[in-house]
């Protein structure tokens, strides 16, 4: 564990100014230099050699231009004493993972601004179990200001040299997303970590639904890395479009007809902070604030994918995934009673949807391999989603087959069968039985498609008043949001069209399903 003094107020401080005292530090893991990649790392150029002590005792520590390395100061012992070789083994870190430093002071009462020297922190990210990231410290303890100094501007010169990280970013706060809890979110676990880090921020809270759309439309970005999202799947999904809606204006397209849309200038970065959480935790593999925040602060970048939704020639927007039927039918209703928690809601719009269940007349067509086919009849739900759609209530993802920016959809289509049957395909989701393997539910992997709904429905309670009904038309649920369309609704995929900070998802996405591939 990092050495840490008792009965002192003991804090980090860069440049004389006192910064909050950081969350609970975690064990720094360390490792022997046994492998030949350890082996090539350590023979690099050695920028700094000196003694600090680590834990309780001093140590021999080298700085090169990949690594931090330290070897207890030992007094000598017989050659082959298991225990006194074991305590010589050499620890590590790597500096990629290294997001900060500060000096190390005492401070009392009295002294608000400076006071004794300790030392050095380190302020480090830790891949734990499940895809996600801790944040720990390390300390260097030296009493020496010329020692520490030196040693400090040297690991400030390294952590200027990455240059993904972000130094400025504008923050997007949702306050009425999930159970209002978005800015106790951000104040408490978000904030203070960017502020570790040095990033400054600017923040606005989102007052209504297309806040940030019509606000990033005119905003001046050029002083910031990055944009950030704190809230759920339509907040985000929001900010995201509106990205890209403000990058194809900026390269003096036509934002009406949009054919082939270039691509969002700056990264986004989702806080999953609402009831879902399906983007954030389709990106990272877990819905955990932490994870999200520090793969931001490292500057982890990655391309996705996302599609457009078009009807009658004119984009109506960008998003990721999008459901017509059962799903959006559900989404309909949840809206109307947005009096109750968003868990209520959502289980009770579920049921509600799933007692008043009813078959779409319609007709979609896929295109795959430059080949159109079409499928004609009564349909319960079609999903066609470019991510894999992780939520808590399908942990495998809604379109388990599908990957971040793999260059293709997942359209998904429950045929018409008893309401019974389609509990069960439901069902599936939140198991590892295969969700698809049902005679009424196809699978396909597509580059476009197009849905054309038909107005004669029938459903399994036909005196009842449909809730979902609207002049607008068809009710879409696009990433958690309401889309209402009353003629045919054109997807097209658009291949690393957007850049999210987040992680690698290979090992979360690995699993596979039998489907039907054109």
């Amino acid at each position: 564990m990092p050495w840490r003094r008792r009965r002192s107020r003991v804090s980090a401080l860069e440049g004389g100014q006192e910064e909050e005292a950081p969350p609970e530090a975690a064990a720094v893991p360390s490792a022997p230099l046994t492998s030949p990649q350890q082996t090539e790392e350590a023979a690099e150029r050695i920028l700094l050699r000196g003694i600090f002590e680590i834990g309780r005792g001093s140590c021999d520590v080298v700085l090169s231009e990949r690594a931090l390395r330290w070897r207890p100061i030992l007094p000598e012992r017989p050659a082959g004493d298991s225990k006194h070789d074991w305590l010589c083994k050499e620890e590590f870190i790597e500096l990629k993972d290294v997001f900060s430093v500060k000096l190390k002071r005492r401070c009392s009462v009295k002294q608000q601004r400076s006071g004794t020297l300790l030392g050095i922190t380190l302020f480090i990210c830790l891949k734990k179990e499940q895809n996600k990231l801790k944040n720990s410290t390390l300390d260097l303890i030296n009493l020496s200001e010329d020692h520490c100094d030196i040693w400090f501007r040297q690991f400030k010169k390294i952590l200027a040299g990455f240059p993904n990280r972000p130094k400025s970013l504008k923050i997007f706060l949702n306050p009425q997303s999930h159970k209002k809890e978005a800015t106790q979110v951000y104040y408490e676990k978000v904030e203070p970590l960017l502020k570790i880090a040095g990033i400054k921020t600017d923040v606005t809270i989102m007052e209504y639904q297309g806040h940030a759309l019509s606000l990033l439309k005119e905003c001046e970005l050029q002083g910031f890395d990055g944009v950030v999202c704190v809230g759920g799947d339509g907040s985000a999904s929001e900010v995201a479009h509106a990205l890209l809606l403000r990058a194809q204006k900026n390269a003096g397209m036509e934002t009406d007809r949009i054919l082939t849309p270039v691509r969002a200038q700056l990264p986004l970065g989702l806080i999953p902070a609402g009831s879902t959480n399906v983007l954030a935790h389709s990106l990272h593999g877990v819905p955990h604030v932490v994870t999200a925040t520090l793969h931001i602060i490292m500057g982890h970048v990655q391309l996705v994918d996302v599609c457009t939704f078009s009807s009658t020639g004119k984009l109506l927007r960008f998003g990721f995934s999008a459901m017509f039927g059962f799903g959006g039918r559900a989404l309909a209703l949840a809206e109307k009673y947005r009096w109750m928690s968003p868990n209520q809601r959502r289980d009770f719009a579920v049921i509600k949807a799933l007692a008043k269940l009813k078959r779409e007349q319609g007709s979609p067509k896929c295109d795959c391999n430059d080949q159109w086919q079409m499928i004609q009849g009564q349909f319960l739900n079609v999903s066609i989603m470019a991510i894999p759609c992780l939520c808590s209530v399908a942990p495998r993802g809604l379109a388990p087959n599908t990957r971040l920016n793999n260059g293709s959809m997942a359209l998904i289509i429950a045929q018409n069968t008893s309401r019974s049957e389609f509990i069960k395909h439901l069902k599936r989701y939140a198991s590892v039985k295969n969700q698809f393997n049902f005679p009424f539910v196809e699978t396909y992997t597509v580059e476009e498609v197009k849905v054309h709904p038909r107005n004669n429905t029938s459903g399994y309670n036909p005196e009842e008043e449909d809730e979902t009904a609207s002049e607008n038309g068809f009710p879409w649920n696009v990433d958690g949001d309401l889309m209402e369309v009353s003629s045919e609704v054109h997807i097209r995929l658009h291949p690393r069209l957007i850049s999210l900070y987040g992680g690698s998802m290979e090992e979360v996405n690995d699993s596979k399903v039998t489907c039907n591939c054109f």
